[in-house]
């Protein structure tokens, strides 16, 4: 009856042990991996531009200046619509009121001396049509703008070109992984893990003002090429060959 016993309970034993070796039995050892990083790239032709544009005014009074500069402001603001510019792509990106002092006399101990005020006001315009930004320069300048930031180039729907830059960045990774592993004597056998190094980076292309400011008649403007870059980390499982 003991022996019938024993046997019973090594039995149970070995049913309760069964899930975890048969569990360790499938994992196995380890295979040893590989991680490499890719980078990819993607480029189109702009279809949109940013720029900032403002005017500066002085005058004797704040009054005088501000007069001064809404009236300009009014104009070149009048010139960006006329230009085809919608008004949701034209907004304020900087306005101040600042007064100006005479520099003080050598040696003297009297309080800087107002003089005047100057006026700033600058606004931002996002032009959706490149064919229209040239003449669009010109025109501001003529109506009163004496302050133009850089403009940068972009893609305005830059979904397919970031989507091409990841893929050509997985296709990187590969093809310096399968270099790597057939150096080295080992067989790719299956992606582990894959994580993005960052988001996709766009590089637009700046101009700078001064530059295109002394051309005459209308500015001529060169979009060039707008640039994505993306990078990702992939790790693939490998095994001797």
């Amino acid at each position: 009856m003991k022996l019938i016993r024993a046997s019973l309970c090594a039995v149970a034993l070995v049913a309760t042990l069964t899930p975890l070796a048969a569990q360790d039995l499938s994992t196995g050892p380890r295979r040893p991996v590989l991680t490499v990083s890719g980078e990819g790239k993607a480029s189109a032709a702009p279809d949109m531009a940013t720029l900032s544009s403002g005017v500066v005014s002085e005058g004797k009074t704040a009054r005088e200046a501000l007069d001064a500069n809404s009236s300009a402001v009014a104009q070149m603001i009048a010139a960006i619509k006329a230009a085809g510019v919608e008004g949701r792509d034209v907004f304020t990106s900087g306005f101040s009121v600042q007064p100006q002092y005479a520099p003080p006399k050598k040696d003297s101990s009297e309080a800087p001396r107002i003089t005047g005020y100057q006026v700033s006001n600058n606004v931002t315009v996002r032009v959706r049509d490149l064919a229209k930004l040239g003449n669009l320069l010109d025109e501001l300048v003529t109506k009163g703008a004496n302050q133009i930031g850089g403009i940068a180039f972009d893609i305005s729907e830059p979904g397919k070109l970031t989507d091409a830059a990841r893929a050509a960045a997985v296709k990187d990774a590969r093809h310096q992984a399968e270099i790597i592993a057939e150096a080295s004597g080992v067989r790719i056998v299956r992606v582990v893990s894959i994580s993005g190094e960052g988001g996709p980076r766009p590089m637009p292309r700046m101009m700078s003002a001064p530059a295109m400011m002394m051309k005459e008649d209308s500015v001529p403007v060169e979009a060039g090429e707008t640039e994505v870059r993306a990078g990702v980390s992939i790790t693939y499982e490998i095994e001797p060959r």
